[in-house]
């Protein structure tokens, strides 16, 4: 429909997609040169949320250094980090009851929370987005959540001229609708994208562009959380709690998180590398039956779940790292993959990718460029940065833990560490989704019953992240050959899309013939990208569906 309508056209100095920490840091950056330069400057950012922060999803463990960065005055202005990082704790659960406390001195340095010379906050990262959104504003930025960038704009040369909003308005079968209102074309100087983990843009220009040559493919966890009110006499806030172990199988790797936050409220959550090989593993019931350890239990029973999302997170490090630049344009944050596995964060490096942009693209625009180069001085700007030497020195750790496991991986890094990252640096080549194994070589998994109380379904967890779609539009999940998730996935994978999506999106459902059929629940999509990574074939393709669409996240 794209070529059949008229569309409108805004021109801007600089268009950013995803209103989140990468994104938003670069937008203020931008403006804050501007302004001190005393030049003009247009810049947008567009969000498919329907409000800055509903699609934002992290744990988080927030280090402030980019930020004092971006505004030494982050306490005086309001930021949203009021709870510190107090304690912290370390556990391997062993089975279903057994747990071993590790001591502090065995806990890899990247992990610690607490102690050093930098303070760390519990948070929530769509509140930091929010906020950021608001010095945004304030700087001069026009940010428009409520609108997905749909397609990347190219010269006939292939340089990115901005990119084209979706339209809205059309219905499922494709034909407009009487509220249909064509998508506007956003063009710009330099287009930076910090669409998160997996962008389906920042996908396109990877492939377009070969800026993983030479790389090692990336990899990916799936971060499942929940928020929870708890009672005020079992609530601490500032502890921060780390584990691994029981469920997960030996050949499974993973972690979980539970942090104190602020209000009474306890954050938990499970992070799951989706190298896994066993078809029948579910990492939203894994999730589930965790949270019965007594390790967790005893800081959520009594409490009430409020809030549930889940997200893929880019986890491959330096090794996987993306060339960021290209004709027109940047990628930046875990739109490329900045974040340090290591520590478990990557909103401080997803800010720092922002800032190196931003005064790279501010130096070019301000020194007369008209746009459309590829901008080589922020690879130099970029590899001179703390982030760029933290993704470095843990360039390691996901391919150690992939190839000796949790327990292995984790005594390879911490020796790693202490030698100063002398070990041999180590790598996975595998693609995620290349890892999974048929069915016929494991036993099925039968996951316990929810018991309403510490763990939950699928669809009443859907319920609490707020999701909704407009039914009547064309799906956004897209099958490239829509026979093999029953000709081939089926009889050899046990269709896994059922399983990994922590949404209920997929299912094998009976025909009027009782025969199988595969279905697409896309109303109930979160927009965490897992079946974008980890269909065996490749076959399904996430887009972007109508602007306002999917989540909106409550203080995640």
């Amino acid at each position: 429909m794209s070529e059949q309508v008229e569309r409108d056209s805004m021109d801007f100095d600089v268009v950013i997609v995803g209103a989140g920490p990468s994104g938003l840091s670069a937008a203020c950056r931008l403006m804050q040169q501007a302004n001190e330069a005393g030049k003009e400057l247009t810049v947008c950012v567009v969000e498919k949320g329907s409000e800055v922060g509903a699609h934002i999803l992290s744990g988080a463990v927030f280090e402030p250094r980019a930020l004092a960065e971006l505004f030494p005055d982050w306490e005086e202005r309001g930021a949203p980090l009021t709870t510190p990082a107090t304690r912290d704790e370390v556990y391997l659960l062993k089975d279903a009851e057994k747990a071993q406390k590790l001591p502090n001195a065995l806990v890899p340095k990247s992990m610690h929370n607490t102690g050093g010379d930098m303070k760390r906050y519990v948070i929530s990262a769509g509140n930091l987005s929010r906020w950021l959104a608001e010095q945004a504003e304030a700087l001069g930025v026009e940010v428009f959540p409520g609108f997905a960038a749909q397609e990347v704009i190219h010269d006939e040369d292939g340089t990115v001229r901005g990119i084209l909003i979706g339209d809205m308005g059309v219905a499922a079968d494709g034909t407009p609708k009487d509220s249909f209102t064509p998508g506007m074309e956003l063009r710009a100087k330099y287009t930076l994208f910090a669409e998160g983990a997996r962008g389906h843009l920042g996908k396109s220009l990877i492939s377009r562009f070969k800026l993983d040559e030479g790389k090692d493919p990336q990899h990916y966890g799936i971060g499942l959380k929940e928020l929870w009110d708890v009672p005020t006499e079992q609530h601490e806030p500032g502890l921060v709690l780390h584990g691994s172990g029981w469920p997960l199988a030996k050949d499974t790797h993973g972690g979980w998180f539970l942090y104190h936050a602020d209000n009474h409220q306890v954050v938990v959550g499970l992070i799951m590398d989706l190298s896994y090989q066993n078809p029948w593993l579910s990492p939203f019931d894994e999730f589930q039956r965790m949270k019965h350890h007594p390790v967790l239990a005893k800081h959520l029973q009594g409490g009430k779940r409020v809030a549930y999302g889940a997200r893929a997170i880019t986890k491959g490090g330096l090794n996987c790292l993306p060339k960021m630049t290209f004709p027109g344009g940047l990628l930046i944050g875990c739109d490329a993959g900045t974040l340090n596995f290591s520590k478990i964060k990557g909103l401080h490096t997803a800010m720092k990718s922002g800032l190196v942009a931003a005064e790279a693209v501010f130096e070019a625009i301000a020194s007369g460029d008209e746009g459309g180069r590829d901008l080589t001085a922020f690879t130099q700007k970029w590899e001179q940065s703390w982030a760029y030497a933290e993704l470095k020195e843990s360039a390691s750790f996901g391919p150690a833990i992939h190839k000796y496991g949790t327990v292995g991986g984790g005594a390879y890094n911490f020796a790693n560490q202490l030698l100063g990252g002398k070990l041999p640096n180590l790598h996975d080549t595998t693609p995620d989704h290349a890892a999974l194994k048929p069915a016929s070589q494991f036993e099925k998994i039968v996951y316990p019953k929810s018991d309403g109380k510490l763990s939950f379904d699928k669809l009443s967890s859907v319920f609490l992240s707020n999701t909704n779609h407009e039914e009547d539009q064309p799906s956004h999940l897209k099958l490239v050959d829509p026979e093999l998730p029953i000709r081939d996935n089926l009889p050899t994978y046990a269709e896994p899309a059922q399983r990994y999506c922590p949404a209920g999106v997929y299912e094998v459902v009976e025909d009027d013939e009782g025969k199988p059929r595969f279905q697409i629940n896309f109303q109930n999509c979160v927009h965490c990208k897992t079946c974008d990574i980890k269909d065996p074939a490749q076959n399904i393709k996430w887009v972007a569906p109508e602007g306002g669409g999917g989540p909106n996240y409550p203080n995640m």
